[in-house]
Protein backbone atom coordinates (compact mmCIF):
# COMPACT_ATOMS: atom_id res chain seq x y z
CA UNK A 1 0.00 0.00 0.00
CA UNK A 2 2.81 2.42 0.91
CA UNK A 3 4.57 1.68 -2.37
CA UNK A 4 1.39 2.39 -4.31
CA UNK A 5 0.87 5.64 -2.40
CA UNK A 6 4.43 6.77 -3.07
CA UNK A 7 4.16 5.89 -6.76
CA UNK A 8 0.83 7.71 -7.15
CA UNK A 9 2.11 10.75 -5.26
CA UNK A 10 5.23 10.98 -7.43
CA UNK A 11 3.18 10.63 -10.61
CA UNK A 12 0.80 13.36 -9.42
CA UNK A 13 3.66 15.71 -8.51
CA UNK A 14 5.24 15.36 -11.94
CA UNK A 15 1.96 16.27 -13.63
CA UNK A 16 1.46 19.02 -11.04
CA UNK A 17 4.46 20.95 -12.35
CA UNK A 18 2.80 21.18 -15.76
CA UNK A 19 -0.57 22.11 -14.25
CA UNK A 20 1.20 24.83 -12.28
CA UNK A 21 2.77 26.18 -15.46
CA UNK A 22 -0.64 26.47 -17.12
CA UNK A 23 -2.07 28.23 -14.05
CA UNK A 24 0.93 30.56 -13.94
CA UNK A 25 -0.12 32.01 -17.28
CA UNK A 26 -3.63 32.62 -16.01
CA UNK A 27 -2.49 34.29 -12.80
CA UNK A 28 0.15 36.42 -14.58
CA UNK A 29 -2.53 37.88 -16.84
CA UNK A 30 -4.79 38.55 -13.89
CA UNK A 31 -1.99 40.04 -11.79
CA UNK A 32 -0.91 42.54 -14.45
CA UNK A 33 -3.84 43.11 -16.82
CA UNK A 34 -6.49 42.60 -14.10
CA UNK A 35 -8.74 40.39 -16.21
CA UNK A 36 -9.61 36.69 -16.13
CA UNK A 37 -8.76 35.11 -19.48
CA UNK A 38 -11.51 32.68 -20.47
CA UNK A 39 -9.66 31.85 -23.70
CA UNK A 40 -6.89 30.17 -21.70
CA UNK A 41 -8.17 26.63 -22.32
CA UNK A 42 -8.55 27.21 -26.05
CA UNK A 43 -4.90 28.26 -26.26
CA UNK A 44 -3.84 25.12 -24.36
CA UNK A 45 -5.77 22.98 -26.85
CA UNK A 46 -4.35 24.82 -29.88
CA UNK A 47 -0.84 24.26 -28.51
CA UNK A 48 -1.53 20.53 -28.32
CA UNK A 49 -2.42 20.52 -31.99
CA UNK A 50 0.59 22.72 -32.76
CA UNK A 51 2.96 20.14 -31.29
CA UNK A 52 1.07 17.29 -32.97
CA UNK A 53 1.30 18.75 -36.47
CA UNK A 54 4.89 19.91 -36.10
CA UNK A 55 5.87 16.36 -35.11
CA UNK A 56 3.74 14.81 -37.85
CA UNK A 57 4.79 17.11 -40.70
CA UNK A 58 8.43 17.81 -39.89
CA UNK A 59 9.45 14.85 -37.74
CA UNK A 60 10.65 17.22 -35.02
CA UNK A 61 11.13 15.96 -31.51
CA UNK A 62 8.13 17.42 -29.60
CA UNK A 63 10.45 19.19 -27.18
CA UNK A 64 12.19 20.91 -30.09
CA UNK A 65 8.73 21.91 -31.33
CA UNK A 66 7.95 23.58 -28.00
CA UNK A 67 9.89 26.82 -28.71
CA UNK A 68 7.90 27.24 -31.93
CA UNK A 69 4.64 26.64 -30.09
CA UNK A 70 5.74 29.02 -27.33
CA UNK A 71 6.49 31.75 -29.88
CA UNK A 72 3.09 31.13 -31.46
CA UNK A 73 1.46 31.47 -28.04
CA UNK A 74 3.24 34.77 -27.41
CA UNK A 75 2.12 36.16 -30.76
CA UNK A 76 -1.44 34.82 -30.32
CA UNK A 77 -1.66 36.46 -26.89
CA UNK A 78 -0.49 39.80 -28.28
CA UNK A 79 -3.02 39.62 -31.12
CA UNK A 80 -5.86 38.67 -28.75
CA UNK A 81 -4.94 41.57 -26.48
CA UNK A 82 -4.83 44.12 -29.31
CA UNK A 83 -8.01 42.94 -31.04
CA UNK A 84 -10.26 41.91 -28.15
CA UNK A 85 -8.89 42.89 -24.75
CA UNK A 86 -7.30 46.33 -25.06
CA UNK A 87 -10.63 48.12 -25.45
CA UNK A 88 -12.16 46.54 -22.34
CA UNK A 89 -9.21 46.68 -19.93
CA UNK A 90 -10.50 49.81 -18.21
CA UNK A 91 -14.19 48.91 -18.36
CA UNK A 92 -16.24 46.51 -16.26
CA UNK A 93 -15.16 43.01 -15.28
CA UNK A 94 -18.13 41.59 -17.17
CA UNK A 95 -16.95 43.23 -20.40
CA UNK A 96 -13.51 41.62 -20.14
CA UNK A 97 -15.02 38.23 -19.32
CA UNK A 98 -17.34 38.43 -22.32
CA UNK A 99 -14.50 39.55 -24.61
CA UNK A 100 -12.23 36.63 -23.71
CA UNK A 101 -15.17 34.21 -23.71
CA UNK A 102 -16.02 35.36 -27.25
CA UNK A 103 -12.42 34.70 -28.31
CA UNK A 104 -12.62 31.26 -26.70
CA UNK A 105 -15.80 30.39 -28.58
CA UNK A 106 -14.40 31.59 -31.91
CA UNK A 107 -11.26 29.50 -31.47
CA UNK A 108 -13.17 26.41 -30.36
CA UNK A 109 -15.79 26.77 -33.09
CA UNK A 110 -13.26 27.23 -35.88
CA UNK A 111 -10.93 24.50 -34.61
CA UNK A 112 -13.82 22.04 -34.17
CA UNK A 113 -14.71 22.55 -37.83
CA UNK A 114 -11.11 21.92 -38.89
CA UNK A 115 -10.05 19.15 -36.49
CA UNK A 116 -13.46 17.74 -35.43
CA UNK A 117 -13.69 16.38 -31.88
CA UNK A 118 -11.83 13.15 -32.61
CA UNK A 119 -9.00 12.31 -30.19
CA UNK A 120 -5.40 12.83 -31.26
CA UNK A 121 -2.12 11.78 -29.67
CA UNK A 122 1.47 12.75 -30.36
CA UNK A 123 3.37 9.75 -31.83
CA UNK A 124 6.24 9.90 -29.36
CA UNK A 125 7.57 7.71 -26.56
CA UNK A 126 10.57 8.24 -24.31
CA UNK A 127 10.28 4.92 -22.56
CA UNK A 128 10.31 4.84 -18.78
CA UNK A 129 12.64 5.06 -15.82
CA UNK A 130 12.64 2.32 -13.18
CA UNK A 131 13.07 3.99 -9.79
CA UNK A 132 12.87 0.72 -7.87
CA UNK A 133 9.43 1.08 -6.33
CA UNK A 134 7.86 2.82 -9.32
CA UNK A 135 8.23 3.04 -13.08
CA UNK A 136 8.01 6.63 -14.32
CA UNK A 137 7.22 7.50 -17.96
CA UNK A 138 10.09 9.49 -19.43
CA UNK A 139 7.75 12.05 -20.96
CA UNK A 140 6.47 13.04 -17.52
CA UNK A 141 9.97 13.45 -16.16
CA UNK A 142 11.03 15.66 -19.06
CA UNK A 143 7.76 17.64 -18.90
CA UNK A 144 8.28 18.41 -15.21
CA UNK A 145 11.91 19.47 -15.86
CA UNK A 146 10.81 21.75 -18.71
CA UNK A 147 8.08 23.24 -16.49
CA UNK A 148 10.64 23.96 -13.76
CA UNK A 149 13.05 25.57 -16.24
CA UNK A 150 10.30 27.76 -17.73
CA UNK A 151 9.23 28.78 -14.22
CA UNK A 152 12.83 29.71 -13.40
CA UNK A 153 13.00 31.72 -16.62
CA UNK A 154 9.79 33.56 -15.75
CA UNK A 155 11.11 34.32 -12.25
CA UNK A 156 14.36 35.65 -13.73
CA UNK A 157 12.43 37.82 -16.17
CA UNK A 158 10.15 39.25 -13.50
CA UNK A 159 12.76 39.84 -10.78
CA UNK A 160 16.11 40.15 -12.58
CA UNK A 161 15.38 42.31 -15.61
CA UNK A 162 14.25 45.82 -16.49
CA UNK A 163 11.24 44.43 -18.35
CA UNK A 164 10.28 42.48 -15.25
CA UNK A 165 10.52 45.58 -13.08
CA UNK A 166 8.26 47.39 -15.54
CA UNK A 167 5.75 44.52 -15.46
CA UNK A 168 5.70 44.52 -11.65
CA UNK A 169 5.38 48.31 -11.57
CA UNK A 170 2.36 48.23 -13.88
CA UNK A 171 0.86 45.39 -11.82
CA UNK A 172 1.25 47.38 -8.60
CA UNK A 173 0.10 50.80 -9.81
CA UNK A 174 -0.51 51.47 -13.49
CA UNK A 175 -0.95 55.24 -13.11
CA UNK A 176 2.25 55.66 -11.12
CA UNK A 177 4.13 53.50 -13.63
CA UNK A 178 2.99 55.73 -16.47
CA UNK A 179 4.15 58.81 -14.56
CA UNK A 180 7.59 57.18 -14.38
CA UNK A 181 7.64 56.82 -18.17
CA UNK A 182 6.70 53.14 -18.40
CA UNK A 183 4.53 52.47 -21.50
CA UNK A 184 1.74 50.59 -19.71
CA UNK A 185 -0.07 49.66 -22.93
CA UNK A 186 2.95 47.78 -24.24
CA UNK A 187 3.57 46.15 -20.88
CA UNK A 188 -0.05 44.96 -20.69
CA UNK A 189 0.19 43.49 -24.19
CA UNK A 190 3.49 41.80 -23.34
CA UNK A 191 2.09 40.39 -20.09
CA UNK A 192 -0.96 38.99 -21.85
CA UNK A 193 1.34 37.47 -24.46
CA UNK A 194 3.59 35.92 -21.80
CA UNK A 195 0.61 34.45 -19.96
CA UNK A 196 -0.69 32.96 -23.19
CA UNK A 197 2.77 31.62 -24.00
CA UNK A 198 2.89 29.77 -20.65
CA UNK A 199 -0.48 28.19 -21.47
CA UNK A 200 0.85 27.13 -24.87
CA UNK A 201 3.97 25.53 -23.38
CA UNK A 202 1.85 23.66 -20.83
CA UNK A 203 -0.48 22.44 -23.57
CA UNK A 204 2.45 21.25 -25.66
CA UNK A 205 3.85 19.30 -22.70
CA UNK A 206 0.49 17.72 -21.84
CA UNK A 207 0.15 16.55 -25.44
CA UNK A 208 3.26 14.37 -25.05
CA UNK A 209 1.60 12.05 -22.53
CA UNK A 210 -2.22 12.43 -22.76
CA UNK A 211 -4.54 12.04 -25.78
CA UNK A 212 -6.46 15.23 -26.54
CA UNK A 213 -9.24 16.84 -28.57
CA UNK A 214 -9.93 20.47 -29.34
CA UNK A 215 -12.24 20.45 -26.31
CA UNK A 216 -9.55 19.20 -23.91
CA UNK A 217 -8.38 22.70 -23.06
CA UNK A 218 -11.56 23.41 -21.10
CA UNK A 219 -10.72 20.79 -18.48
CA UNK A 220 -7.21 22.19 -18.01
CA UNK A 221 -8.58 25.72 -17.81
CA UNK A 222 -10.86 24.63 -14.96
CA UNK A 223 -7.92 22.98 -13.22
CA UNK A 224 -6.00 26.24 -13.66
CA UNK A 225 -8.76 28.15 -11.89
CA UNK A 226 -8.60 25.73 -8.95
CA UNK A 227 -4.82 26.11 -8.81
CA UNK A 228 -4.98 29.90 -9.03
CA UNK A 229 -7.40 30.01 -6.12
CA UNK A 230 -5.08 27.72 -4.14
CA UNK A 231 -1.99 29.78 -4.90
CA UNK A 232 -3.59 33.22 -4.71
CA UNK A 233 -4.67 35.35 -7.66
CA UNK A 234 -1.70 37.20 -9.14
CA UNK A 235 0.94 35.00 -7.47
CA UNK A 236 2.90 33.06 -10.16
CA UNK A 237 5.02 31.05 -7.72
CA UNK A 238 1.91 30.29 -5.66
CA UNK A 239 0.38 28.89 -8.86
CA UNK A 240 3.25 26.43 -9.16
CA UNK A 241 2.74 25.31 -5.56
CA UNK A 242 -1.01 25.02 -6.20
CA UNK A 243 -0.29 22.86 -9.24
CA UNK A 244 1.74 20.47 -7.10
CA UNK A 245 -1.11 20.25 -4.58
CA UNK A 246 -3.68 19.53 -7.30
CA UNK A 247 -1.42 17.03 -9.02
CA UNK A 248 -0.86 15.24 -5.71
CA UNK A 249 -4.61 15.02 -5.17
CA UNK A 250 -5.11 13.58 -8.64
CA UNK A 251 -2.47 10.98 -7.92
CA UNK A 252 -3.65 9.99 -4.44
CA UNK A 253 -7.45 10.06 -4.71
CA UNK A 254 -7.72 7.06 -7.12
CA UNK A 255 -5.73 4.98 -4.60
CA UNK A 256 -8.54 5.26 -2.05
CA UNK A 257 -11.64 5.57 -4.22
CA UNK A 258 -12.93 5.71 -7.79
CA UNK A 259 -11.19 8.07 -10.21
CA UNK A 260 -14.61 9.63 -10.87
CA UNK A 261 -14.32 11.31 -7.46
CA UNK A 262 -11.26 13.32 -8.54
CA UNK A 263 -13.17 16.31 -10.04
CA UNK A 264 -15.63 16.27 -7.13
CA UNK A 265 -12.80 16.59 -4.61
CA UNK A 266 -10.93 19.14 -6.73
CA UNK A 267 -13.87 21.49 -7.05
CA UNK A 268 -14.94 20.84 -3.48
CA UNK A 269 -11.50 22.08 -2.48
CA UNK A 270 -12.02 25.06 -4.80
CA UNK A 271 -15.20 26.07 -2.94
CA UNK A 272 -13.65 25.52 0.51
CA UNK A 273 -10.62 27.68 -0.30
CA UNK A 274 -12.86 30.43 -1.65
CA UNK A 275 -14.88 30.42 1.57
CA UNK A 276 -12.07 29.99 4.10
CA UNK A 277 -9.01 31.53 2.41
CA UNK A 278 -10.24 33.81 -0.41
CA UNK A 279 -6.69 35.13 -0.95
CA UNK A 280 -5.40 31.60 -1.44
CA UNK A 281 -3.21 29.33 0.67
CA UNK A 282 -0.09 31.26 -0.34
CA UNK A 283 -1.56 34.77 -0.26
CA UNK A 284 -2.54 37.20 -2.98
CA UNK A 285 -0.53 39.07 -5.57
CA UNK A 286 3.19 38.43 -5.37
CA UNK A 287 4.96 41.75 -5.76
Amino acid sequence: MLVQLAASLLDGLLIGFVYGLAAMGLTLIFGVVKIINLAHGAIIALAMFGVYFLVLWTGLNPYLALPIVAAGGLIAGYVIYVLAVRRVVNTTELASLLATFAVNMMIIGTATTVFTTSPYSVPFNLGSVDAGFVTIPGTRIVASVVAILVTAGLYALLYRSGVGRAIRAVANNRDAAELMGIPSGRILALSFGLGTMLAAVAGGLIATFFPFTILSGGAYELKSFVIVVLGGLGNPLGALAGGLILGSLEGLVPVFTSVSWVPVIEFGLFVVILLVLPRGVFGGRNR
